[in-house]
């Protein structure tokens, strides 16, 4: 099955959740947005570049994008409301998929957060009012109901919840102050100004072949078969990098740019060379 490991940090399972339930319930497959559409408007994109959404709902294979939008095919604002969406859609899947790269590298390199970070104070604090707001949240139907005990209790946890957000108000106010003080890029990368132009520059000169997209078999409306079950390995041919290997570096790469050209390479030589010598000037100033 296709899936994005976020962690949580965006409403994507959620919404992936509720669509499938209503997809399911209603058998409406093909018309109501789910997992599958995200999956195809990521491959259409893999195909035909950032951003083309006409490119991609012209196309026969990704049609199955096109489905959820027919009963509104009349609107005069038809094709707005539907690139809309898609760009909203996609900016989402697209937050997801840095999330889960993002902690895909920290598991890989080990990395853990410090405990004595600020964030993790706030994080810990936020836990607590949503773990006291959930267990006493039947207090209030209680209290309208005239049980005065409840209300007693009510009014205890209501000052609880308050304290607790007065002290991740003063956590949040520190937090500009910690992150002042996070490293440069070109210090947490150890390289200097003029390696990191470099490596951008020797990177564009690559080719690379992008990865075979399975034939769509969604350019006519028809049965999924069983819905949500795992594909068997034959049907999809886009999983052949082995990432559990990744060494660690700076990862930096530029795979959708084109290559840059001589001129360009020259015209960023200028501007380090003048950097240079601008910082090898003395102004003297006369009294």
């Amino acid at each position: 099955m296709f899936n994005i490991a976020d962690g949580g940090f965006t409403e994507l399972h959620t919404l992936w959740q509720n669509e499938e339930r209503a997809a399911i319930s209603s058998g409406k497959m093909n018309e109501i947005w789910h997992r599958r559409h995200d999956f195809w408007l990521l491959a259409g994109i893999v195909i035909h570049g950032y951003a083309r959404w006409q490119d991609i709902q012209n196309d026969p294979q990704f049609a199955i994008v096109n489905e959820p939008f027919k009963s509104q095919a009349n609107k005069g604002n038809f094709l707005e409301m539907k690139n809309k969406f898609l760009a909203r859609r996609f900016k989402l899947l697209e937050q997801a998929l840095v999330i889960e790269e993002q902690l895909r590298r920290a598991a890989y390199l080990n990395m853990t957060q410090d405990p004595t970070h600020p964030a993790m104070a706030l994080n810990a604090r936020f836990a607590e009012v949503e773990c006291l707001a959930e267990s006493h949240q039947h207090l209030s139907k209680e209290s309208l109901a005239g049980n005065k005990p409840a209300n007693a209790v009510l009014h205890k946890v209501l000052n609880q919840l308050e304290e607790l957000l007065s002290d991740m108000k003063a956590d949040v106010t520190r937090l500009p102050a910690t992150l002042s003080r996070v490293p440069p890029i070109a210090a947490r990368l150890q390289m200097s100004e003029r390696s990191i132009l470099s490596r951008l520059a020797s990177k564009g000169t690559e080719t690379h072949t992008p990865p075979p997209i399975p034939p769509g078999p969604y350019a006519t409306p028809q049965n999924y078969g069983a819905p949500f079950t795992p594909a068997p390995p034959s049907a999809l041919h886009m999983g052949g990098a082995n990432y559990s290997q990744m060494p660690p570096g700076s990862f930096i790469s530029v795979l959708n740019g084109p290559p840059m050209s001589v001129k360009k390479e020259r015209e960023v030589e200028m501007l380090l060379h003048r950097r240079e010598q601008r910082s090898g000037e003395v102004i003297c100033i006369d009294d």
